[in-house]
């Protein structure tokens, strides 16, 4: 490949003068989210509700060059999603490149899930991802600009597991709303997309897949990969969907589980 083609290449991947905003951003995969978006030029507003923990990957940013500011909010409290909306206006300007990450789950019986803890799982990983999805596109529309919206599904929206029902119906309900959501607002040219992950290593389950108990070692025999993936490894499809080389792609999920959903249950 010649230089030009490769400048080519990775101008199109680029996110210079891009605002996005990742939510779920303090840890796990939303962290690692973040930092891509920040090494490819964007500007990134973090939003979570562990301040502490999003300054410290804003400072993080901030050191290798890029640009980040932290806020305060919970997905699940609508009017700390206007509120923060406001703030990055103020700051950095309208936002145009949407991860919806948070999200939440429990591991319970589905006859032992209480209405209270269906209701956190749905608030958030469904309700709150419309709420913030729709500030979005309100404020893309009144400023006439182009964007992008990343919902983050999960491959349990198309397949199941015992004892997250709320959470693999919320994936599930996700997706339907991706699509529902491109249709209605391609024609603004805001365009919405969503990744299925499978299982990924993060801080949250580290010490579930290293210790390989009998639970971890099923879970990983399942996959045809015989692994669970690393966040560097949804990198590129991030990258994708929030640049122009997705320019024609509204209403697509894209799937990475190291062929996870090809096996059986």
């Amino acid at each position: 490949m010649t230089n030009s083609a490769a400048n080519t290449m990775e101008r199109l991947f680029r996110l210079d003068g891009r605002i996005a905003l990742v939510t779920g951003a303090s840890s796990g995969l939303g962290r690692h989210f973040a930092n891509v978006l920040a090494d490819s030029g964007a500007s990134v507003a973090l939003a979570a509700r562990r301040l502490d923990r999003l300054r410290e990957l804003a400072s993080e940013i901030e050191n290798r060059g890029g640009r980040a500011v932290s806020y305060e909010m919970d997905v699940s409290e609508p009017q700390t999603i206007s509120r923060t909306f406001d703030q990055v206006e103020g700051e950095l300007g309208t936002v145009d490149l949407l991860v919806n990450n948070a999200g939440i789950a429990i591991a319970e019986p589905a006859i032992q899930v209480d209405e209270d803890e269906w209701d956190r799982v749905l608030n958030t990983n469904l309700k709150g991802a419309w709420l913030v999805a729709q500030q979005t596109a309100q404020r893309l529309i009144a400023a006439g600009k182009p964007g992008s919206i990343i919902n983050i599904a999960s491959i349990l929206g198309y397949r199941v597991a015992k004892g997250v029902s709320p959470y693999a119906a919320s994936k599930a309900a996700l997706i339907q709303l991706t699509q529902a959501l491109a249709l209605e607002w391609a024609h603004q040219q805001i365009r919405v997309n969503a990744i299925a992950p499978g299982y990924f290593l993060t801080e949250m389950n580290q010490e579930f897949f290293q210790r390989k108990s009998s639970a971890s070692e099923a879970i990983i025999r399942n996959i045809p990969q015989r692994r669970i993936g690393n966040p560097e490894e949804l990198t590129g499809v991030l990258l994708l969907l929030a640049s122009d080389a997705s320019s024609y792609m509204t209403g697509s999920t894209v799937i990475v589980d190291g062929g996870h959903m090809q096996s059986s249950l």
